[in-house]
């Protein structure tokens, strides 16, 4: 069955059409792989209000243009180590993708899910089918970093027209943000089931603006007194960041893996973690 999809017609009521092909196709884990059915839930609803998911792109692509270019041409080349440097440009451009890839993810884990949970009452609709917890968790999960995904493919596209894409590493940066939407998405959803208030969404901006800006998104870490630079470290943007300028300017090496590893672990912890509280709410 479809959710939210309206009725089927005739005696066939299986879901057909290219958003239940593209459903179909994910890698969903095993045990969840109902979950596809609120995947193409959203793709049919959010599809009529287009327009919302379309904003979410401009935000990286005005910072590109006004600091990459704007405040690139005061500032010149950065160093990126082993005596490199690079136009400030093609420096700041990789972390804006990281960045648009998580407020992707962190936007439609959090919001969305809140209004679906609190008012809505999607869910306690959704388990009044075959799908369970589990699917609830990896269907949002999956959707909010498809969105994503969405927003960091188009953002590379426009960097590779504004002369900041430098190698052919950088189309490795799209299933990289694949994997930033993945780990900003699960802990967004889990942390969206304690909160008691659309107020509580302050505490969301009062953790990302602080890594959006800290993370050695522009400018490099180096620039932080040695005591700063472990704290930076430790923030999850910082990894998405680190990795995807790796890639973008093409000095990977078997560091990535750590950045890897740590995103990994936040997205599995957080996709277990919500499926956990979606059945402590709505299965009591």
């Amino acid at each position: 069955m479809t959710l939210g999809a309206g009725p089927a017609t005739g005696t066939d009521r299986r879901p057909t059409g290219w958003a239940h092909s593209v459903a179909r196709s994910l890698p969903l884990p095993a045990g969840a792989g109902m979950a596809r059915m609120l995947v193409e839930r959203n793709y049919r609803s959010f599809r009529r209000t287009w327009t919302v998911l379309v904003s979410g792109f401009f935000e990286p692509v005005f910072f590109l243009f006004s600091m990459g270019v704007g405040i690139g041409a005061l500032v010149g080349d950065v160093e990126v180590g082993v005596g490199r440097t690079v136009p400030y440009a093609v420096f700041v451009a990789p972390a804006l993708l990281a960045a648009s890839a998580m407020n992707g993810a962190v936007f439609d884990s959090t919001t969305n899910v809140f209004f679906k949970l609190k008012y809505a009452r999607l869910y306690d609709s959704v388990l009044a089918t075959p799908l369970g917890p589990r699917d609830v968790a990896v269907g949002e999960i999956t959707w909010a970093l498809l969105r994503g995904l969405v927003y960091s493919g188009a953002f590379l596209v426009v960097a590779a027209l504004a002369g900041a894409v430098t190698t052919w590493t950088a189309l490795l940066a799209v299933p990289a943000a694949t994997l930033i939407g993945w780990a900003f998405a699960s802990i967004g959803m889990a942390t969206t089931t304690y909160m008691r208030s659309w107020a509580d969404f302050d505490f969301v901006q009062l953790a990302i603006l602080p890594m959006f800006l800290f993370s050695a998104t522009f400018y490099p870490l180096s620039t932080y007194p040695p005591a700063l630079q472990w704290v930076v470290q430790a923030t999850p943007l910082y990894h998405g960041v680190a990795m995807v300028r790796d890639l973008m300017l093409g000095t990977v090496d078997q560091g990535i893996l750590v950045h890897v590893a740590y995103l990994a672990a936040m997205g599995a912890i957080g996709t277990v973690w919500t499926s956990r509280r979606i059945a402590s709410l709505l299965l009591r």
